[in-house]
C-alpha cells in the first residue's frame, strides 16, 4: 500500500506523459507500453491483449468474486479550435491541459493509483482486475470487448469517464439503421412509377412520432432521429429507392434486439442494423458499489453518453473525476485537484464494500 499523497503525484507524472504520447483510437501502441511500462516499475506484472493493459491485484483467489476497473487510453483527433499544443502537457492555475487530460485520462490514472493502493493487499474480500483499454472512442472491437474475453468472469466493472464523481446507474445504448424505401421508377412528367421518397416519407413520420410503451426511469424514452437521406438522380425521373439513416438511442429497458424488432413490425422500408452490440446498461440500485457510492456523497443520473459500459456483459457503474463537458473541446484540462479527489474516491468505493 502506498499513501495516497504518493500515489496521486506518480498519476499526475504518468498523465503528463500519456498526454505528450500521440494515442488515437486503433493506434494506442505507444500509449498501452507507456502503461505497461509504469505498472512494471511499480512492481504489478502487466498482461497485453492487443492495445489493452489488463492487472491483477497481488493475491488472487479464484473462490472470491473480480471487480474490474476499467478505463480507456485512447483519444479523439485534437479538436481544431485549440489553442494549445495538444500534445504538450502544461500545468497552469491548478489545471493540467493537453489532450486526453479529462477524457479519460485523469479517471485512468485515478483508477491506477486506486489499484495500485489495493495491489498488495492480503485477504481481501474480492480480486481485482484493472483494465487500461483501447478503441474506446470508436467502440471499436479490439478494445474493452476483445480484453474482457480474456480475463475471468467479473461480477461487476467500475468505468471511469468523467462524471464529476456522481454515479451513472444507467447509460442509454446505440443502433445505426440503414433503411430503403423501394417504389418503381418512371417518367415525372407521366403517371408512371411508385416514388419511394414518398414511401420513406410514411416511415420517417413513424421514427419521428413513435412512442414506444415502456420508459426508463434514469434515461427516459427511447430517441430515434433520421439523420441522413438520399434519392433520386435527376429532376424528371421518379426514384425507385430512397435510403435513410436513422440513429437510435436505447435505454435500459429494452435490448437493442428488442427494439430492432419493434421497429421492424412497424416500417414498410427494410431495415438493417449496422450493430447490435452496443447495448443500454444499467445496475440495480440496491448493488452494494451503488450504496456505497452514495455514502459518499455521489448522486444518481442516467448518462445519455456512451462507454466502454456498451460492451459489457455484466453490471456496471461509470464514474470518474474530471467534466464530461470538457471532453472532446478544445484545450482540453482536469484540475490536479480532480485527480487527488478521485483517486480517494475510488479507494473510498471500494472500502465501502469491504
Amino acid at each position: 500500500m502506498t499513501d495516497v499523497k504518493g500515489l496521486v503525484h506518480d498519476s499526475i507524472e504518468l498523465l503528463k506523459q500519456l498526454i505528450a504520447t500521440e494515442s488515437y483510437s486503433r493506434a494506442e501502441d505507444k500509449t498501452s507500453q507507456l502503461i505497461a511500462d509504469f505498472l512494471l516499475m511499480h512492481g504489478v506484472q502487466p498482461l497485453r491483449v492487443g492495445h489493452n493493459v489488463v492487472a491483477y491485484n497481488k493475491y488472487i483467489d479464484h473462490t472470491k468474486p473480480f471487480i474490474l476497473l476499467n478505463s480507456h487510453h485512447d483519444t479523439v483527433k485534437p479538436n481544431p479550435g485549440y489553442t494549445l499544443d495538444p500534445f504538450h502537457p502544461i500545468i497552469e492555475d491548478g489545471k493540467l491541459f493537453g489532450l486526453g487530460s479529462n477524457d479519460a485520462g485523469g479517471c485512468l490514472v485515478s483508477l491506477i493509483a486506486c489499484f495500485r493502493h489495493f495491489y498488495d493487499q492480503q485477504d481481501l474480500p474480492f480480486n481485482l482486475c484493472l483494465i487500461a483499454s483501447a478503441e474506446e472512442e470508436v467502440s471499436g472491437p479490439m478494445g474493452l470487448e476483445e480484453a474482457y474475453k480474456n480475463i475471468p468472469p467479473c461480477d461487476f466493472a467500475i468505468i471511469g469517464e468523467p462524471t464529476l464523481l456522481n454515479l451513472a446507474v444507467a447509460e442509454k445504448g446505440l443502433m445505426v439503421l440503414d433503411c430503403e424505401a423501394k417504389g418503381v421508377s418512371g417518367h415525372a412528367a407521366r403517371e408512371e412509377g411508385v416514388n419511394a421518397i414518398y414511401k420513406a416519407l410514411q416511415d420517417i413520420n413513424w421514427f419521428k412520432e413513435y412512442k414506444f410503451d415502456k420508459q426508463s426511469e434514469y434515461l427516459g424514452p427511447v430517441k430515434m432521429s433520421v439523420t441522413l437521406i438520399e434519392a433520386g438522380s435527376q429532376h424528371n425521373v421518379v426514384p425507385a429507392s430512397c435510403k435513410f439513416v436513422v440513429d437510435v438511442r436505447t435505454t435500459d429497458v429494452y435490448t437493442n434486439l428488442q427494439i430492432l424488432k419493434i421497429i421492424k413490425q412497424h416500417v414498410k422500408s427494410e431495415v438493417t442494423a449496422r450493430s447490435t452490440r452496443l447495448n443500454p446498461s444499467s445496475i440495480d440500485l440496491q448493488h452494494p458499489i451503488v450504496k456505497s457510492g452514495q455514502a459518499l456523497g455521489a448522486s444518481l443520473y442516467g448518462s445519455p453518453t456512451m462507454s466502454d459500459q456498451a460492451v459489457l456483459p455484466i453490471p456496471s457503474i461509470k464514474v470518474g473525476p474530471g467534466d464530461s463537458a470538457r471532453s472532446h473541446a478544445a484545450d482540453e484540462f482536469v484540475y490536479l485537484h480532480e485527480i487527488d479527489q478521485g483517486t480517494r474516491f475510488y479507494i473510498d468505493l471500494l472500502k465501502g464494500i469491504l
